[in-house]
C-alpha cells in the first residue's frame, strides 16, 4: 500500500456563463481601426480577458466592423483594457499578451449593428499557484446566508456542496494558465455570473509513488461545476500576497478516474493501440471474467 502526498494536485478551471447573455449595440463611433480596438456597453466587470466569446449581430447583418468579415457571428478571445475597450484574438496566449501586432484586424462599420454576447470557452486551463483546496460535499453544511435573495431562489435547489481554494496572488505573466487574479475578476461578475466548471485533482499522470509502473498515468479527480460566492485577500508586510475563494458546486460532483488498463493492446512497435473515433482512448482485451 502506498502513501499520497498532497504534492501534485492541481485544479483546472473552465470559463462559463450562467447562460445569460450581454446585448448592446456597436456603433459606428465604437471601433478605433488603427488600433485595433472596439467597444460596446457593457457593465465593467463582465467580460474578462482570456474570456473566448461569440458575438452575434441579432438583425443578421454581417459583423462588417471586423475587416473582410461577412458573416453575422464570430467567436474569438479578447483582451479588455481598463477602459472596456475590447482587442479580438485567435488564441488565448495572445489575448492575455495583448497589444495590436497578433490582434484582429478592423474596419469602420457601415452602420449601427445590434449585438448579443456569450462567453463560450471549450478547453480547461490549469489554475496557477494554488497552495491548497477544500470540497464538501454535504450539502446541508452550504452556508447561503451571503448570498442575494435572488440568487438563492435560482441556485439553490441546485447546491449539492461547497468548497475552498487558496492561491499565491499573481496577476500577469502567464499565457497558459489561468492565474490566481482571475478568481477576484470571476466573482465581480455580477450580471453574467461567476459560474464556472473544475476538476480538483487528487492524483496526477506521472505522480506514482507506488512504484508500479502500470500507475504511473493513473488520474483521478473531482469533476463539478461551481459558482464562486467570496473571494478574500490576505496581505502582510514581507509576505506573499495570497487569496482564497469560496464556491459552492452546482449539480453532480463526479469522481472521475482515467485509469492505466494493464491489459491493454499493443502495436508491433509497443505503442498504443488507439480508436479513430477517439485518439485518446486505448482497446483493451476481452475478459472471460
Amino acid at each position: 500500500m502506498s502513501v499520497y502526498l498532497g504534492t501534485f494536485g492541481q485544479v483546472e478551471l473552465q470559463r462559463q456563463f450562467d447562460g445569460g447573455e450581454l446585448s448592446s449595440i456597436i456603433n459606428t463611433g465604437d471601433v478605433n481601426a488603427t488600433a485595433k480596438r472596439f467597444s460596446f456597453d457593457f457593465e465593467h466587470g463582465q467580460l474578462i480577458t482570456g474570456d473566448q466569446i461569440e458575438i452575434t449581430s441579432t438583425d443578421s447583418s454581417a459583423l462588417d466592423f471586423i475587416n473582410s468579415y461577412t458573416d453575422s457571428s464570430v467567436k474569438k478571445f479578447i483582451y479588455v483594457d481598463e477602459l472596456d475597450g475590447i482587442r479580438l484574438y485567435d488564441t488565448f496566449a495572445h489575448a492575455v499578451n495583448g497589444g495590436t501586432a497578433n490582434a484582429i484586424a478592423l474596419a469602420a462599420p457601415g452602420n449601427d449593428i445590434p449585438i448579443r454576447v456569450i462567453v463560450e470557452n471549450t478547453a480547461p486551463r490549469v489554475l496557477a499557484q494554488v497552495q491548497s483546496y477544500e470540497l464538501n460535499t454535504e450539502r446541508e453544511t452550504v452556508d447561503t446566508t451571503t448570498l442575494s435573495d435572488d440568487f438563492r431562489s435560482r441556485i439553490s435547489t441546485l447546491m449539492s456542496g461547497s468548497g475552498r481554494m487558496a492561491c499565491e496572488w499573481e496577476y500577469t505573466g502567464d499565457s497558459v494558465n489561468e492565474i490566481p487574479n482571475y478568481l477576484l475578476q470571476l466573482v465581480l461578475r455580477t450580471k453574467v455570473g461567476s459560474q464556472f466548471h473544475a476538476r480538483f485533482y487528487i492524483k496526477t499522470k506521472t505522480y506514482n509513488p507506488s512504484g508500479v509502473a502500470s500507475r504511473n498515468d493513473d488520474a483521478l479527480w473531482y469533476d463539478f461545476s461551481g459558482v464562486i460566492t467570496a473571494c478574500a485577500v490576505q496581505f502582510q508586510p514581507n509576505s506573499l500576497v495570497q487569496i482564497t475563494a469560496d464556491f459552492i458546486t452546482t449539480g453532480a460532483i463526479q469522481l472521475k478516474m482515467n485509469l492505466e488498463i494493464p491489459d491493454k493492446i499493443r502495436q508491433e512497435d509497443g505503442s498504443d493501440m488507439l480508436l479513430n473515433q477517439d485518439p485518446t482512448a486505448k482497446l483493451a482485451k476481452s475478459s472471460d471474467t
